[in-house]
């Protein structure tokens, strides 16, 4: 609504322009603006613009606990501590950018001192990626861009549409790619020594949901 104001009260069909009022202009929300926010949708805190996120599918669900349950299982064998948890879960990355990876990993040393709170620091970051050229945009580029410069050491991208994980390991400040997985590969962690899924693992859950 390029030069004017949308009228008070909103009619019928308009959006609600009494509660978008109430909250700060886009470009000037900060961390408690964004912890305060109550929404049935997911949302990040990008370089102080609100941004929501599609709600995840049946298939993105299935693939999330997947992965959750095969590192859970890795990190109780190799008692090597940290802790695997899942969205939503809002991850401070730096000042005014606040992500929330499907998965995060954080290892011993980084895990939050105030467990009331939220992390600040986490060393893997999974997303599984949205259908989309927005999403799509958002978790090859955007997030790529925004976790390399958190100091994320590892990023998987996990792509349903075209059945690809992407394994990225952060090297002088710069994700290089690790391994491109494609069906029949074995995708494997360079920060979790000996985790390995076969990525047709993951897409046979296509095939059951």
């Amino acid at each position: 609504m390029s030069g004017t104001n949308p009228q008070i009260p909103s009619a019928n069909g308009e959006p609600a322009w009494e509660a978008a009022y109430m909250l700060p202009a886009q470009g000037d929300w900060n961390e408690e603006d964004f912890l305060r926010l109550h929404t049935n949708r997911m949302a990040e805190l990008v370089n102080g613009r609100l941004e929501i996120l599609p709600m995840p599918t049946w298939l993105h669900q299935l693939i999330l606990d997947f992965l959750l349950e095969r590192i859970k299982e890795h990190l109780r064998k190799t008692n090597c501590g940290g802790k695997i948890l899942m969205a939503p879960l809002p991850t401070r990355l730096f000042a005014r950018t606040i992500r929330e990876p499907d998965l995060l990993y954080v290892k011993q040393e980084n895990l939050p001192k105030d467990i009331r709170g939220y992390p600040d620091k986490i060393d893997l970051a999974i997303e599984i990626v949205s259908s989309g050229t927005e999403a799509r945009q958002r978790d090859y580029v955007d997030k790529r861009a925004d976790y390399a410069k958190a100091g994320v050491a590892e990023y998987w991208i996990v792509d349903p549409d075209d059945s690809l994980v992407t394994v990225l390991v952060l090297t002088a400040g710069e994700y290089q790619v690790a391994q491109e997985c494609r069906p029949d590969d074995i995708a494997r962690s360079v920060l979790l020594s000996g985790l390995e899924i076969p990525v047709n693992q993951i897409w046979a859950l296509a095939d059951e949901s």
